[in-house]
């Protein structure tokens, strides 16, 4: 499934002590917005599509003398196949390299330029079809996930953004961003697009 809740009601309800169901609903709210709120700052999501056809932009390099081919997370590369108007392409290879082994995901093909691109100056549109996505959502993104819809939960309870005491010295204020510790999190998931 693309874009999937990335924790279980029963995990989150389990983590910050709820027992009955009155909350439920909430809960569930909570789940599925803060794994949205992990897709945007990560700027990628962790579910997984079965194989589809999907276009993409290749660009020539001259630097590296390759077709570089920034495409969406790619975990399995079961049934890959890459359709260019000149062809299909068989010889390419996966970037960045050893992705899978290290627990990530391919984020680049890159083509020899020898082979059946078309080009339009130094571009050309090609097909690949490929099951998108992450094959297993990763234990970090599951406790970022945790970690943010806690805090989502607890913030029905402090409805002008302020938790704890100014009496005993808890008091926190709420900020408008990820919790700083989903941001530690998640730092190694961060997909920098313009840098891929």
């Amino acid at each position: 499934m693309w874009a999937p809740d990335y924790v279980t009601r029963a995990r989150l309800k389990d983590y910050v002590s709820i027992a009955d169901p009155i909350d439920d609903a909430e809960v569930d709210i909570a789940i599925t917005t803060a794994s949205r709120t992990v897709d945007n700052h990560t700027h990628r999501q962790f579910g997984q599509v079965a194989a589809q056809a999907r276009t993409y932009t290749a660009t020539y390099d001259r630097h590296l003398s390759v077709w570089r081919i920034v495409i969406d997370d790619l975990g399995d590369i079961t049934g890959l196949t890459i359709q260019a108007p000149g062809g299909a392409i068989t010889a390419y290879s996966l970037h960045p390299r050893n992705a899978l082994t290290k627990g990530k995901v391919y984020e680049e093909i890159r083509v020899p330029p020898s082979s059946p691109v078309t080009p339009t100056g130094d571009e050309g549109e090609l097909t690949i079809t490929a099951p998108w996505g992450w094959p297993a959502i990763p234990t970090s993104v599951v406790l970022a996930t945790q970690l943010q819809a806690s805090r989502l939960l607890t913030r029905r309870d402090s409805p002008y953004g302020v938790a704890g005491s100014p009496q005993d010295g808890s008091e926190m204020r709420l900020l408008a961003r990820v919790d700083p510790d989903v941001e530690v999190v998640l730092r190694p998931y961060v997909r920098h697009w313009w840098a891929a």
